[in-house]
C-alpha cells in the first residue's frame, strides 16, 4: 500500500511539474487536467534505457532528468514572480541583480528577521523541489523497470490519445488537452538567452549615433538660459494614478486644485504621457532612458550606457557651463559613481542631506524633506547662479506604508519631527495582506508626493523656475490589475510664457493632468525633443520619427 502511494505521489509530482504554468493568472485547475507530451516522451526514453542502456546510464539519467525538472519548476516560479511585478518573465541573462532588489523590498516590508525567514524558506523550497523531483523520477523509473510490458502499452495508448486530441483540437475549458507547454517554455527560454546575448551588440548599434553629440555648447539649451530647471521623478507615478476609477477621482482632484492655485500665481503647465521601458520597478532604467534618449530596458544596457560617454539631458546642462548641476537622490545609500556619467556637479544622497528622522520602509528620506534640503543646500542660497537639478521623489516607492504626511515647511527642521509621524503610520506587513489596502496606500503615497512637489513650487518657485515632473514606471500589477499599460504622466510648468511657447508644437494638454487622449511618446524620445525645442537647432529627423 505504501509503495503504491509513493508511486502515485511521484507521478503527481512529475505531472504537476510538467503542467505548471509560468503565470499566476494561468494557475487554474484545468491547466493540470491535460496530457503533457514531454511526459510521454520521458516515459519512452526511460523504457528504452531499461532495455538497452548500461546500468550507470539507467541510474543517472532519472536523477539528472528529475533535477532538471526541478530547475524548470524554479524558473517557472521566478517567472510568476516577475510577471506579477514587472509583467514579463525572468531573464536568465539579465535579471539576477533584481533579486537583490527583491530582498531589499522584503526587508523593508517585513523587517530584517522576516526577510531572512523568507529567503531561508525559498532556499529550502528550492532544495526540496530538486530532491523531490529527482526522487520522483527515480521512483517512476524503478516501477517502469518492473512492469516494462504494461508501461510500454500504456505509453503507446497515451501517445495515441495525445495525437488524437492535438489533431482534433480537444479542449479542457479554455486550454487544449494535448499539452506541449514545457517544451514551448524551454524553447522560449533558449530564445530569450540568445536574445540577451545578442542585445549587447544591438545596443552598441543603437547608441552609435547621437545627433546632439557634436552640437557646440553655445547652441545647447539657449532657450532656457538664466532659468532654474528641475527634473523631478515621482516613483511609481503611472497612468493608473490618473485613470483608474478607484483612485483617479482623488488624484485628479488634487491635481486640479494644484493647477488652479498655480494658475492664480501666474504658472502655466502642459501634460502628456511617456511610455516607460520598465514596469513595477527598475526605476534607474527609466531615469537613464529619459536622460540618454536610448531605450534602456535591462541592466546590461544600463551598465553599458553608464560606462560610456553619451551626452545625457542633465550633462547637456553641464556642458554649456551656464548651470550648476545637482542631484537629490534620497534612495541612494552607498557610493553612486553614475553621478559623473549624468554630469552632476554634486549629488546629495540619503547620507548627506542632513536628515535625522526615521526611515519610512524603503524610503530613507520623505519627499518633503528632500525638497526642503534642496532649498536649504542649493536653491535657496543667496547670490547663486542658474542651476539644473534632478530630484528623485521616493516616498511613493512600494510598500507604500507607512506614508509621511505633509507638514509646514518651517516645521521640517532636521527631520526629527517625522519620528512621531512614522510611528503612527501603518504596518506594511499588514497592508500587504489585503490588495484593496495596497491600492489605497499607493494612491495616498502618490497624493503625498504630488502635494509635496506642488506646494514646493508654490512656496519657492519664481519666474525663472522651470519644472518637468514625471513618473518612472507604473506600480506593481497588484495595483494596476494589468490595466493601462506602461505609460506615465509627464508635465512641464513655468511662469515665463516663452518657455511653454517653445513646446507649443508638442500638442501637450493644458494643466497638470493628462487626459486619456493626451499624446504618448516613448520615454527615449524626450531627450532629443527637449534639446531641439530649447536649443538653436531645429528638431532632428530621428526625433521626428519617434
Amino acid at each position: 500500500m505504501v509503495r503504491h502511494g509513493a508511486t502515485a505521489l511521484a507521478a503527481v509530482l512529475v505531472l504537476a511539474a510538467l503542467l505548471l504554468p509560468n503565470k499566476l493568472g494561468h494557475l487554474t485547475a484545468p491547466m493540470f487536467l491535460r496530457i503533457p507530451v514531454e511526459g510521454i516522451c520521458g516515459l519512452a526514453v526511460l523504457l528504452l534505457l531499461g532495455t538497452g542502456g548500461s546500468g550507470r546510464v539507467r541510474r543517472s539519467v532519472p536523477v539528472v532528468a528529475g533535477t532538471a525538472l526541478g530547475l524548470m519548476v524554479v524558473l517557472k516560479l521566478l517567472d510568476m514572480g516577475f510577471d506579477a511585478v514587472y509583467k514579463r518573465p525572468f531573464d536568465l541573462v539579465l535579471d539576477w541583480i533584481l533579486l537583490d532588489d527583491g530582498q531589499s523590498f522584503l526587508r523593508d516590508s517585513m523587517g530584517p528577521s522576516g526577510a531572512i525567514a523568507v529567503v531561508v524558506g525559498i532556499v529550502v523550497l528550492v532544495l526540496l523541489l530538486l530532491v523531490l523531483l529527482a526522487w520522483a523520477t527515480v521512483r517512476l523509473n524503478r516501477v517502469l523497470a518492473r512492469h516494462g510490458a504494461a508501461a510500454a502499452g500504456g505509453t503507446l495508448v497515451l501517445g495515441t490519445v495525445w495525437v488524437l486530441c492535438a489533431a482534433l483540437g480537444v479542449r479542457n475549458t479554455a486550454v487544449p488537452v494535448a499539452a506541449g507547454s514545457s517544451a514551448e517554455f524551454l524553447q522560449d527560454r533558449v530564445q530569450q538567452v540568445r536574445a540577451g546575448l545578442r542585445d549587447k551588440e544591438e545596443f552598441a548599434r543603437e547608441s552609435a549615433g547621437d545627433d546632439f553629440a557634436d552640437v557646440p555648447a553655445d547652441r545647447l539649451l539657449t532657450g532656457l538660459r538664466g532659468k532654474d530647471v528641475i527634473f523631478a521623478f515621482i516613483e511609481s507615478y503611472g497612468r493608473s494614478a490618473v485613470q483608474d476609477p478607484e483612485m483617479a477621482p482623488q488624484v485628479s482632484a488634487l491635481l486640479a486644485d494644484g493647477d488652479r492655485r498655480l494658475r492664480a500665481a501666474g504658472w502655466s503647465s502642459r501634460s502628456a504621457f511617456l511610455t516607460s521601458p520598465t514596469y513595477g520597478g527598475g526605476s534607474w532604467l527609466a531615469h537613464s532612458t529619459f536622460n540618454s534618449g536610448l531605450w534602456i530596458k535591462n541592466q546590461q544596457r544600463y551598465r553599458n550606457l553608464t560606462a560610456g560617454d553619451r551626452m545625457t539631458l542633465t550633462s547637456a546642462f553641464r556642458k554649456t557651463g551656464a548651470w550648476r548641476t545637482v542631484g537629490i537622490m534620497p534612495g541612494v545609500t552607498r557610493s553612486w559613481p553614475e553621478g559623473k556619467f549624468y554630469g552632476l556637479d554634486h549629488v546629495y544622497d540619503s547620507r548627506t542631506m542632513g536628515y535625522k528622522g526615521p526611515k519610512f520602509s524603503w524610503t530613507p528620506v520623505p519627499d518633503q524633506y528632500s525638497l526642503s534640503a534642496f532649498e536649504r543646500l542649493e536653491h535657496g542660497k543667496p547670490g547663486r547662479g542658474p542651476m539644473m537639478a534632478e530630484i528623485i521623489l521616493a516616498s511613493s516607492h512600494n510598500p507604500w506604508a507607512p506614508i509621511p504626511r505633509t507638514i509646514g515647511w518651517d516645521e521640517i527642521g532636521d527631520g526629527s519631527v517625522y519620528d512621531a509621524i512614522e510611528e503612527s503610520g501603518k504596518d506594511p506587513e499588514e497592508v500587504w495582506k489585503d490588495p484593496a489596502q495596497v491600492r489605497t496606500e499607493y494612491r495616498r503615497a502618490i497624493e503625498y508626493s504630488l502635494t509635496s512637489l506642488i506646494t514646493y513650487v508654490e512656496k519657492y518657485g519664481d519666474e525663472n523656475t522651470v519644472l518637468v515632473f514625471l513618473g518612472d514606471h507604473q506600480p506593481v500589477s497588484m495595483v494596476t490589475e494589468d490595466r493601462f499599460g506602461r505609460d506615465v504622466p509627464v508635465s512641464i510648468l513655468a511662469r515665463d510664457p516663452a518657455v511653454l511657447e517653445r513646446v507649443s508644437d508638442w500638442d501637450w494638454q493644458p494643466g497638470l493632468k493628462p487626459g486619456p487622449d493626451a499624446p504618448v511618446w516613448r520615454m527615449d524620445a524626450f531627450r532629443d525633443r527637449f534639446l531641439s525645442a530649447y536649443g538653436d537647432r531645429p528638431g532632428t529627423a530621428s526625433a521626428a520619427r519617434r
